[in-house]
Protein backbone atom coordinates (compact mmCIF):
# COMPACT_ATOMS: atom_id res chain seq x y z
CA UNK A 1 0.00 0.00 0.00
CA UNK A 2 0.93 3.50 -1.17
CA UNK A 3 0.63 5.95 2.00
CA UNK A 4 0.64 9.66 0.36
CA UNK A 5 2.94 11.62 2.32
CA UNK A 6 1.10 14.04 4.57
CA UNK A 7 2.03 18.09 4.74
CA UNK A 8 4.46 18.68 7.83
CA UNK A 9 1.62 21.43 9.41
CA UNK A 10 -1.96 20.83 10.40
CA UNK A 11 -3.60 17.24 10.82
CA UNK A 12 -4.62 15.21 8.52
CA UNK A 13 -8.60 15.89 7.60
CA UNK A 14 -9.08 19.34 9.82
CA UNK A 15 -8.84 22.55 8.02
CA UNK A 16 -5.93 25.05 9.49
CA UNK A 17 -6.94 27.67 12.65
CA UNK A 18 -5.09 30.83 13.06
CA UNK A 19 -2.43 28.76 15.10
CA UNK A 20 -1.87 26.32 11.81
CA UNK A 21 -2.01 29.40 9.74
CA UNK A 22 0.66 31.64 11.81
CA UNK A 23 2.74 28.18 12.09
CA UNK A 24 3.08 28.10 8.13
CA UNK A 25 4.26 32.02 8.15
CA UNK A 26 6.86 31.34 10.79
CA UNK A 27 8.08 28.92 8.15
CA UNK A 28 8.40 30.94 5.36
CA UNK A 29 11.82 32.72 4.55
CA UNK A 30 12.38 35.95 3.10
CA UNK A 31 14.24 35.33 0.21
CA UNK A 32 14.43 38.90 -2.00
CA UNK A 33 13.22 42.57 -1.50
CA UNK A 34 10.45 44.38 -3.08
CA UNK A 35 11.94 47.38 -2.33
CA UNK A 36 14.69 46.17 -4.56
CA UNK A 37 13.31 44.68 -7.20
CA UNK A 38 9.92 46.45 -7.83
CA UNK A 39 9.97 49.40 -5.76
CA UNK A 40 13.09 50.78 -7.12
CA UNK A 41 12.47 49.82 -10.91
CA UNK A 42 8.88 51.69 -10.79
CA UNK A 43 10.80 54.76 -9.41
CA UNK A 44 13.51 54.55 -13.04
CA UNK A 45 10.19 54.41 -14.94
CA UNK A 46 8.68 58.37 -12.77
CA UNK A 47 10.26 60.70 -16.12
CA UNK A 48 7.94 58.31 -18.20
CA UNK A 49 4.75 57.30 -16.23
CA UNK A 50 2.79 58.83 -13.56
CA UNK A 51 2.77 56.68 -10.30
CA UNK A 52 0.35 56.45 -8.33
CA UNK A 53 0.44 54.69 -4.78
CA UNK A 54 -3.41 52.55 -4.49
CA UNK A 55 -2.80 51.10 -1.02
CA UNK A 56 -0.56 49.75 2.19
CA UNK A 57 -0.01 46.28 3.50
CA UNK A 58 1.02 46.41 7.10
CA UNK A 59 2.45 42.63 7.72
CA UNK A 60 4.11 42.06 10.81
CA UNK A 61 6.79 44.50 11.60
CA UNK A 62 7.06 45.66 7.58
CA UNK A 63 5.16 47.85 5.17
CA UNK A 64 4.61 47.54 1.50
CA UNK A 65 3.16 50.34 -0.50
CA UNK A 66 1.43 49.05 -3.31
CA UNK A 67 1.52 50.54 -6.18
CA UNK A 68 0.58 51.53 -10.34
CA UNK A 69 2.13 52.92 -12.81
CA UNK A 70 -0.31 54.96 -15.45
CA UNK A 71 0.44 56.44 -18.78
CA UNK A 72 1.41 60.05 -18.20
CA UNK A 73 -1.36 62.57 -19.46
CA UNK A 74 -4.28 59.83 -19.11
CA UNK A 75 -7.25 60.75 -21.34
CA UNK A 76 -10.31 60.07 -19.87
CA UNK A 77 -11.89 59.40 -23.68
CA UNK A 78 -9.94 56.67 -24.23
CA UNK A 79 -9.96 52.96 -23.35
CA UNK A 80 -8.06 51.32 -20.93
CA UNK A 81 -5.88 48.54 -20.48
CA UNK A 82 -5.00 47.03 -17.45
CA UNK A 83 -1.98 44.61 -16.83
CA UNK A 84 -1.61 43.15 -13.05
CA UNK A 85 1.68 40.88 -12.80
CA UNK A 86 2.58 39.24 -9.06
CA UNK A 87 -0.96 38.43 -7.94
CA UNK A 88 0.77 34.98 -6.59
CA UNK A 89 4.49 36.47 -5.93
CA UNK A 90 6.26 33.30 -6.55
CA UNK A 91 5.43 33.74 -10.38
CA UNK A 92 8.62 35.80 -11.27
CA UNK A 93 8.36 36.34 -14.73
CA UNK A 94 5.00 38.46 -14.20
CA UNK A 95 6.38 40.87 -12.02
CA UNK A 96 9.25 41.12 -14.69
CA UNK A 97 7.30 40.84 -17.38
CA UNK A 98 5.25 43.83 -16.59
CA UNK A 99 8.12 45.79 -15.19
CA UNK A 100 10.22 45.06 -18.83
CA UNK A 101 7.06 45.89 -20.96
CA UNK A 102 7.00 49.48 -19.12
CA UNK A 103 10.62 49.86 -19.62
CA UNK A 104 10.17 48.72 -23.45
CA UNK A 105 6.80 50.07 -24.65
CA UNK A 106 6.78 54.13 -23.85
CA UNK A 107 5.12 56.08 -26.51
CA UNK A 108 3.61 53.49 -28.61
CA UNK A 109 0.12 53.67 -27.14
CA UNK A 110 -0.56 57.81 -26.78
CA UNK A 111 -3.44 58.76 -28.28
CA UNK A 112 -4.90 55.24 -28.47
CA UNK A 113 -5.28 53.81 -25.14
CA UNK A 114 -4.27 54.73 -21.37
CA UNK A 115 -2.30 51.63 -19.73
CA UNK A 116 -2.69 51.23 -15.93
CA UNK A 117 -0.08 48.58 -14.57
CA UNK A 118 0.19 46.74 -11.20
CA UNK A 119 3.51 44.97 -11.34
CA UNK A 120 3.27 43.30 -8.11
CA UNK A 121 -0.11 42.65 -6.40
CA UNK A 122 1.13 40.56 -3.54
CA UNK A 123 4.65 41.96 -2.49
CA UNK A 124 5.13 39.81 0.96
CA UNK A 125 4.09 36.96 -1.01
CA UNK A 126 6.69 38.04 -3.96
CA UNK A 127 9.56 38.20 -1.23
CA UNK A 128 9.01 34.92 0.17
CA UNK A 129 8.36 32.92 -3.43
CA UNK A 130 5.11 31.89 -2.11
CA UNK A 131 1.66 31.44 -3.48
CA UNK A 132 -0.37 32.87 -0.17
CA UNK A 133 -0.29 36.38 0.90
CA UNK A 134 0.51 36.78 4.85
CA UNK A 135 -2.79 35.45 6.18
CA UNK A 136 -2.49 32.29 3.92
CA UNK A 137 -4.52 33.54 1.29
CA UNK A 138 -4.49 32.99 -2.37
CA UNK A 139 -5.48 36.03 -3.82
CA UNK A 140 -5.92 34.94 -7.04
CA UNK A 141 -9.66 33.13 -5.44
CA UNK A 142 -11.04 36.58 -3.56
CA UNK A 143 -11.71 39.15 -6.75
CA UNK A 144 -14.97 39.27 -5.76
CA UNK A 145 -17.40 41.13 -2.77
CA UNK A 146 -17.02 38.71 -0.20
CA UNK A 147 -13.56 37.85 -0.93
CA UNK A 148 -10.60 37.52 1.25
CA UNK A 149 -7.07 39.26 2.03
CA UNK A 150 -6.29 43.22 1.92
CA UNK A 151 -4.02 42.28 -1.67
CA UNK A 152 -7.35 41.59 -3.83
CA UNK A 153 -9.57 44.35 -1.78
CA UNK A 154 -7.07 47.27 -2.53
CA UNK A 155 -6.68 46.46 -6.03
CA UNK A 156 -11.05 45.76 -6.36
CA UNK A 157 -10.62 49.28 -4.76
CA UNK A 158 -8.52 51.22 -7.18
CA UNK A 159 -10.31 49.78 -9.99
CA UNK A 160 -13.87 50.43 -9.14
CA UNK A 161 -14.18 53.91 -10.48
CA UNK A 162 -12.43 52.75 -14.46
CA UNK A 163 -15.64 50.09 -14.55
CA UNK A 164 -17.44 50.46 -17.88
CA UNK A 165 -13.55 51.76 -19.23
CA UNK A 166 -11.28 48.85 -19.61
CA UNK A 167 -11.02 47.49 -23.09
CA UNK A 168 -8.63 45.05 -21.50
CA UNK A 169 -7.34 43.20 -18.81
CA UNK A 170 -4.07 40.82 -19.01
CA UNK A 171 -2.84 39.01 -16.00
CA UNK A 172 0.59 37.20 -16.02
CA UNK A 173 0.63 33.90 -14.03
CA UNK A 174 3.58 31.57 -14.24
CA UNK A 175 3.57 27.77 -13.19
CA UNK A 176 6.49 26.36 -11.56
CA UNK A 177 6.96 22.98 -10.09
CA UNK A 178 7.18 23.76 -6.46
CA UNK A 179 2.85 24.33 -7.36
CA UNK A 180 3.58 19.98 -6.96
CA UNK A 181 6.13 19.69 -4.64
CA UNK A 182 4.67 22.92 -1.77
CA UNK A 183 1.76 24.85 -2.65
CA UNK A 184 -1.21 22.42 -3.46
CA UNK A 185 -0.15 20.10 -0.62
CA UNK A 186 0.13 23.00 1.61
CA UNK A 187 -3.87 23.83 -0.04
CA UNK A 188 -4.75 20.17 0.96
CA UNK A 189 -3.41 20.70 4.19
CA UNK A 190 -5.21 23.90 4.86
CA UNK A 191 -8.31 22.93 3.97
CA UNK A 192 -8.54 19.77 5.80
CA UNK A 193 -8.79 18.01 2.36
CA UNK A 194 -6.04 14.65 0.81
CA UNK A 195 -3.56 15.83 -1.77
CA UNK A 196 -3.71 14.01 -4.60
CA UNK A 197 -0.89 14.34 -7.04
CA UNK A 198 -1.22 15.91 -10.55
CA UNK A 199 1.30 17.17 -13.56
CA UNK A 200 2.41 20.78 -14.67
CA UNK A 201 1.83 21.55 -18.14
CA UNK A 202 4.93 21.79 -20.40
CA UNK A 203 5.04 25.31 -21.69
CA UNK A 204 3.21 28.55 -22.36
CA UNK A 205 -0.73 27.87 -22.06
CA UNK A 206 -3.50 31.01 -21.70
CA UNK A 207 -7.00 30.52 -19.53
CA UNK A 208 -9.93 31.69 -21.59
CA UNK A 209 -13.37 32.33 -19.85
CA UNK A 210 -16.47 30.38 -21.38
CA UNK A 211 -18.26 33.72 -20.02
CA UNK A 212 -15.73 35.97 -22.72
CA UNK A 213 -13.84 33.18 -24.79
CA UNK A 214 -12.57 35.14 -27.83
CA UNK A 215 -10.66 32.54 -28.83
CA UNK A 216 -9.60 34.67 -31.84
CA UNK A 217 -7.79 36.79 -29.23
CA UNK A 218 -6.34 33.90 -27.18
CA UNK A 219 -4.66 32.67 -30.56
CA UNK A 220 -3.72 35.82 -31.67
CA UNK A 221 -1.61 35.95 -28.58
CA UNK A 222 -0.58 32.18 -29.20
CA UNK A 223 1.36 32.23 -32.67
CA UNK A 224 2.89 35.36 -31.03
CA UNK A 225 4.28 34.16 -27.87
CA UNK A 226 5.03 30.41 -30.26
CA UNK A 227 8.12 32.20 -31.52
CA UNK A 228 9.48 33.32 -28.04
CA UNK A 229 8.79 30.15 -26.12
CA UNK A 230 6.77 26.74 -26.44
CA UNK A 231 3.71 25.98 -26.13
CA UNK A 232 1.94 23.17 -23.78
CA UNK A 233 0.45 20.16 -25.52
CA UNK A 234 -2.86 18.87 -24.33
CA UNK A 235 -2.72 15.61 -22.91
CA UNK A 236 -4.16 12.12 -23.96
CA UNK A 237 -7.69 13.25 -23.07
CA UNK A 238 -7.36 16.34 -24.81
CA UNK A 239 -6.81 18.88 -21.60
CA UNK A 240 -4.50 20.25 -19.27
CA UNK A 241 -5.43 20.12 -15.33
CA UNK A 242 -8.40 18.78 -16.19
CA UNK A 243 -9.35 21.20 -18.44
CA UNK A 244 -10.52 21.54 -21.82
CA UNK A 245 -8.14 22.71 -24.50
CA UNK A 246 -10.57 24.48 -26.92
CA UNK A 247 -7.64 25.67 -29.10
CA UNK A 248 -3.57 25.20 -29.22
CA UNK A 249 -2.38 26.27 -25.95
CA UNK A 250 -5.95 27.60 -24.71
CA UNK A 251 -7.65 26.39 -21.61
CA UNK A 252 -11.14 27.84 -20.77
CA UNK A 253 -13.07 27.54 -18.21
CA UNK A 254 -16.29 29.78 -16.01
CA UNK A 255 -13.53 32.45 -14.18
CA UNK A 256 -15.86 33.96 -12.54
CA UNK A 257 -16.53 30.41 -10.49
CA UNK A 258 -13.06 31.10 -8.60
CA UNK A 259 -13.28 34.50 -8.98
CA UNK A 260 -9.75 35.19 -10.64
CA UNK A 261 -8.65 38.21 -11.09
CA UNK A 262 -8.67 38.22 -14.78
CA UNK A 263 -12.83 38.70 -13.90
CA UNK A 264 -11.78 42.39 -12.18
CA UNK A 265 -12.75 44.97 -14.69
CA UNK A 266 -15.37 43.20 -17.21
CA UNK A 267 -13.35 44.04 -20.28
CA UNK A 268 -14.35 42.21 -23.77
CA UNK A 269 -10.98 41.19 -24.39
CA UNK A 270 -9.16 39.42 -21.12
CA UNK A 271 -6.87 36.37 -20.77
CA UNK A 272 -4.39 34.85 -17.60
CA UNK A 273 -1.40 33.53 -18.70
CA UNK A 274 1.22 31.03 -17.72
CA UNK A 275 4.44 30.22 -18.54
CA UNK A 276 6.53 27.04 -17.42
CA UNK A 277 10.07 28.04 -16.42
CA UNK A 278 11.30 24.80 -15.04
CA UNK A 279 10.80 22.86 -18.32
CA UNK A 280 14.05 22.05 -19.62
CA UNK A 281 13.16 23.71 -23.15
CA UNK A 282 13.17 27.18 -22.40
CA UNK A 283 14.80 29.66 -19.77
CA UNK A 284 13.15 32.35 -17.03
CA UNK A 285 14.32 34.73 -19.66
CA UNK A 286 12.53 33.84 -22.37
CA UNK A 287 9.07 33.27 -19.53
CA UNK A 288 9.81 36.91 -19.29
CA UNK A 289 9.91 37.85 -22.73
CA UNK A 290 6.85 35.36 -23.08
CA UNK A 291 4.99 37.78 -21.21
CA UNK A 292 6.46 40.99 -22.83
CA UNK A 293 5.14 39.86 -26.00
CA UNK A 294 1.39 39.06 -24.58
CA UNK A 295 1.02 42.28 -23.15
CA UNK A 296 1.90 43.51 -26.50
CA UNK A 297 0.01 41.72 -28.89
CA UNK A 298 -2.97 41.66 -26.74
CA UNK A 299 -2.74 45.51 -26.93
CA UNK A 300 -2.62 45.64 -30.55
CA UNK A 301 -5.35 43.09 -31.36
CA UNK A 302 -7.94 44.50 -28.90
CA UNK A 303 -7.33 48.08 -30.64
CA UNK A 304 -7.55 46.68 -33.94
CA UNK A 305 -10.95 44.94 -32.95
CA UNK A 306 -12.70 46.73 -30.27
Amino acid sequence: MTVKPFYPIGTPGKPWTAAEKQQWRESQTRFRSYETDVLEAIDALKPRYDVSQYGELHYGDRTFPLMAVKTQNWDDSLPVALITGGVHGYETSGVMGALSFLSEYQNEYAGKINLLVVPCVSPWAYEHITRWTYDAVDTNRQFYPQGEGEEARALMAYTAPLKGKFLLHVDLHETTDSDESEFRPAKAARDGEAFEPGTIPDGYYLVSDTQNSRLDFQAAIIAAVEKVTHIAPADKNGNMLDYPVVSHGVVEYDNNAYHLCATLTGAPFTTTTEVYPDSPDTTPEACTRAQVVTVHTAIEFALAHA
